[in-house]
């Protein structure tokens, strides 16, 4: 996993594979995921990151399907 972080937009993206994303859908308000040409998660992107209370250092070691209830129940 890679991520990057726009500390201007305050907007943390999450990248699982270097794939081309061909659908996204924003399932909680400010958390988008990026599907493949496989449906599978190729990225998160969590917008407002520094005002949610999620531990970056506990999601970086979860795959991505593990992240997803994690970061909508930290809303």
């Amino acid at each position: 996993m890679d991520f990057s972080f726009d500390k201007v937009a305050d907007a943390l993206y999450l990248k699982f594979s270097h794939e081309k994303v061909v659908n996204s859908d924003e399932i909680e308000e400010g958390i988008i995921v990026d599907y493949g040409e496989s449906e599978n998660i190729i990225g998160i992107e969590i917008l407002n990151f520094s005002k949610r209370n999620i531990n970056l250092n506990e999601i970086i070691y979860m795959s991505s399907e593990e992240i997803i209830p994690v970061i909508v129940q930290w809303q």
